[in-house]
């Protein structure tokens, strides 16, 4: 009887010792209630409650990742689009997160909802995909502050997607298009205008220096003469055969006067040799005046 006895006494030292001891890890905090009253917050190691008295929540103190499902959103600019965010939160004062929120993990996911639907319908479609950090900032600073009555606190939320209508992507395509159309031919203008200045100088400088221009159609001559051509079409300058065309029209005005030229209406007639030298070689009939 006595050792019956002695073993239910036992047993229930047992159960009591299990129920008041508790191990806690080094991320994790106890939130002890003594009779429903907040009494201390305790942790980490090994920590002892009051059965049927005490009772202890425990609460996770590490960086909690909460995935935002997709959102439907009405940017300023009347765009509708999904978009979805990624939020990191972790508990500083387990003690609000306990007293103050009933299920301060799903009070955080709802809150995180409703305000990306509200502050990305602030901005408009560009303003979304190109300021992402601006937006980012904004949406942890507004999150942060409603969750501080929690004790929680929100360090980052990021736009994870945006995920555009069909046509809103065809009309973002062609309008990208079209500015790469126009910066194409702002640079094809802008090099056009460079080669011609420079054209302008080089011409300037061939009219200061005529030499400088037949060296250049020597130049181009050397480079074309490099390839396996049979056949060279050279132009060549006016300069060059000038002088040649003067003597030959010089000749000719004095075939066409009828032979010994005059000066001032009446001199010398030239002389038989130099005027054969002066024709190349064609014969010439001198007539002399007749009485």
């Amino acid at each position: 009887m006595m050792l019956s006895q002695f073993g239910f006494v036992l047993i229930v030292v047992l159960l009591i010792l299990v129920n008041a001891v508790r191990i806690l890890r080094e991320w994790e905090r106890g939130v002890v209630l003594r009779l429903g009253k907040f009494q201390a917050v305790r942790g980490p190691g090994l920590i002892f409650i009051i059965p049927l008295i005490e009772k202890m929540h425990k609460i996770n103190t590490r960086i909690v990742t909460v995935d935002v499902p997709p959102q439907d959103i009405i940017t300023k600019d009347n765009v509708t689009l999904k978009v979805n965010a990624v939020v990191f939160f972790r508990i500083l004062s387990p003690r609000e997160a306990i007293v103050n929120v009933e299920e301060f993990f799903s009070a955080t996911y709802q809150k995180a909802q409703t305000v990306l639907r509200n502050v990305l319908g602030q901005f408009e479609l560009d303003e979304l995909l190109t300021e992402r950090d601006v937006i980012n900032h904004r949406l942890q600073s507004i999150l942060d502050s409603e969750t501080d009555q929690w004790g929680i606190k929100v360090d980052s939320v990021e736009i994870k997607h945006v995920d555009l209508p069909q046509e809103m992507q065809r009309a973002m395509a062609k309008q990208a298009e079209a500015e790469r159309e126009r910066r194409s031919k702002i640079i094809a203008a802008e090099g056009e205008f460079q080669a011609s200045t420079r054209l302008a100088e080089a011409a300037d400088i061939m009219g200061r220096h005529p030499m400088s221009l037949q060296l250049r159609f020597l130049q181009t001559l050397s480079e074309v003469a490099v390839e396996n051509n049979s056949t060279i079409v050279f132009p060549i300058p006016i300069d060059l055969i000038k002088p040649l065309m003067e003597m030959v029209e010089g000749a000719a005005r004095s075939v066409n006067g009828g032979g010994p030229a005059a000066n001032n209406g009446g001199g010398e007639a030239l002389p038989a040799g130099d005027e054969a030298a002066l024709l190349t070689g064609q014969e010439t009939e001198v007539r002399q005046p007749t009485e």
